[in-house]
């Protein structure tokens, strides 16, 4: 029976604001929201009284939509109806990613909502000629913001190579700013700024310093004793932290930090800026010497060298994979811990849960391993059965289900060949300049191309996954036959490419595998097939049974393949083959049969 239409409703009439304050405007947001308002009023409402609905505000850059919550919940709103009108003060507000910001308005129309500028009431986004001209206004603002983000990224560079300070000073000094005199605005702009020594954390450092110059206390001692002092981070966060336990926590790796930072031996260091140390003298008064800060770095490289290096006593081969299922409870993952480990035999490794009787030698789960790796495997029977079932499925998901996917992407080509043409006639004329005219063109060819790549990617994505599916057949037919032929370390790698999870019981057995896409895709897929073989005779008998069982059947199997539960899919199974994953999985898997070959 076909599927009953249901009747789209025509959205509520109504206007919907949208306002956007850009990051230069963020000092004063409310003063542009309130610009903004007056002139949608004055040049929108007037012409057009509609009872305003909704209104929309974001105060983040227009460049991105996806980062922007009042532009993506006016969308949500729109599908749903809730207005029959967008307005904005002008193309710029809207968005700066000119592709986007036409997709949304081309959406927008298709539910019903017209979209309207206050700068050009009369511009209509959908129609052929207006088109070119709202174009032309996000290709300039686009432009307009990437100048900015460059000529901002220059002045902070610029003010780093002669010796300044961006950003907010570390812990020991302080941002200081005036407001400069009429006589320096044209020289140091509207404000004047600097940094000065903290006069509370500054003695703090140089005491720490002197403590670390004498080479005679660890980092965790100079904690203990800028603690003893009463001194404390600029943030209040304490030197030591003592526990419930009583046991305490000293700030070491926080004191490395401002040791190894050349800002307070008075130098400017940026990589981003390409500033190395030692290059560019800051305008602000050092804490230590370049001697001293030298002397530091000195002595916290000989402290390094001299640390012994952690050895560890056991390679745990389930590490991070393996669960435990106690009653009641979700699985817990174990941790490897190594007892009596100083004992020449390296001591007893096991899986464990800390401070608790669950222990599970390391050697009893491994020992299991290998036999699991053999039960994921396909019938060679069945492998026709499910490249079937797989292309049906595939068929369903990128081909059946959006008919009109190839269509569209067509219709918007012809609409740039369309768009190229009207403006032709007008270049012709003399109504478009020539700069004009090598902007618009330039954004035809981009559009042109990313249609057309999306053309071709959606006529070759149903093969490629299709192809990948003997690909990972040929995959798991391999890993049983190599795994017990591995060296440890190329097994272990082996199992974090296909295992995400092994649950065990608190006695050590195997209770069941889970596995990382493809591959549980696939298995999902093979036991489907399983499913759909057993119960074939039934739906013979039965005329007006459904024969997908294999696209809509998902079945979990236990390590010994009895059937545990089999329920109706609707759409809860896993996406097919991924692509990056599956090419991850085969360059690793054909690394390993090379380095066996």
């Amino acid at each position: 029976m076909p599927r009953r239409k249901h009747k789209v409703l025509p959205p509520t009439p109504g206007w919907a604001v949208y306002l956007r304050t850009s990051s230069q405007e963020a000092q004063n947001p409310e003063n542009s929201q309130r610009r903004q308002r007056h002139t949608i009023q004055r040049a929108l409402f007037e012409r057009e009284p509609l009872p305003v609905i909704g209104e929309y505000i974001d105060n983040l850059s227009g460049r991105y939509a996806d980062n922007r919550p009042g532009y993506q919940q006016m969308l949500a709103d729109a599908r749903s109806g809730a207005f029959s009108h967008v307005a904005v003060e002008n193309a710029e507000r809207f968005g700066r990613n000119d592709t986007e910001a036409l997709t949304a308005i081309d959406e927008l129309h298709g539910l019903g909502i017209a979209v309207r500028f206050a700068d050009y009431p009369d511009l209509d986004p959908i129609d052929p000629d207006d088109r070119i001209l709202v174009s032309l206004s996000f290709t300039l603002a686009r432009r307009e913001s990437i100048k900015l983000g460059q000529r901002v990224k220059g002045g902070l560079y610029a003010k780093l190579r002669h010796g300044g300070f961006t950003g907010k000073a570390p812990d020991g000094y302080i941002n200081c700013e005036e407001k400069s005199e009429q006589l320096d605005k044209t020289k140091a702009g509207r404000y004047r700024r600097w940094i000065e020594p903290d006069p509370e954390q500054f003695q703090v450092w140089r005491t720490a310093w002197d403590l670390l110059l004498t080479d005679q206390y660890t980092l965790a001692e100079i904690c203990e004793d800028l603690h003893g002092r009463g001194y404390r981070f600029r943030s209040g966060r304490p030197f030591v932290t003592v526990k419930d336990d009583d046991k305490r926590k000293q700030a070491a790796n926080g004191l490395s930090r401002i040791f190894k930072n050349w800002f307070y031996a008075g130098w400017v260091t940026s990589q981003k800026a390409g500033i190395p140390p030692k290059t560019v003298r800051g305008r602000w008064q050092p804490l230590v010497t370049t001697e001293e800060f030298e002397q530091g770095l000195a002595i916290l490289a000989k402290r390094q060298s001299h640390k012994p290096s952690r050895r560890r006593t056991h390679e745990y081969l389930l590490r991070g994979l393996v669960y435990v299922q106690l009653p009641k409870r979700k699985p817990i993952r174990l941790i490897g811990s190594t007892s009596n480990a100083s004992r020449p035999g390296g001591g007893t490794a096991y899986y464990c849960i800390e401070s608790s009787n669950v222990n599970i030698r390391c050697t009893l789960l491994d020992e299991q391993i290998p036999a699991l790796m053999h039960r994921i495997q396909v019938d060679p029977d069945l492998i026709p059965a499910i490249q079937q079932s797989y292309t049906d499925e595939i068929a369903d998901k990128l081909g059946r289900l959006r008919p009109d996917e190839k269509a569209d992407i067509q219709r918007k080509l012809k609409e740039v060949d369309e768009e190229e043409a009207r403006a032709l006639r007008l270049y012709t004329t003399g109504k478009i300049t020539d700069i004009v005219w090598d902007s618009l063109w330039a954004e035809w060819q981009d559009r042109r191309q990313h249609l057309q790549h999306s053309l071709e990617s959606l006529r070759a994505r149903k093969e490629v996954h299709i192809s990948n599916l003997d690909m990972a057949l040929t995959i798991i037919a391999k890993v049983g036959i190599l795994y017990e032929r591995l060296k440890r370390d190329s097994q272990q790698r082996l199992l974090r490419e296909m295992v995400d999870r092994i649950i065990v019981d608190p006695d050590g057995n195997i209770l069941r595998i889970q596995l990382l896409p493809p591959f549980a895709y696939l298995i999902d897929l093979k036991q489907d097939v399983q499913q759909a073989n057993s119960s074939r005779s039934e739906e013979n008998k039965n005329a007006n049974s459904d024969v997908g069982a294999c696209s809509r059947l998902f079945s979990f199997s236990d390590p010994n393949g009895t059937r545990t539960r089999v329920f109706a899919l609707k759409g809860r199974r896993p996406r097919p083959l991924d692509d990056g994953a599956l090419l991850n999985s085969v360059k690793y898997i054909n690394l390993i049969s090379q380095s066996q070959a």
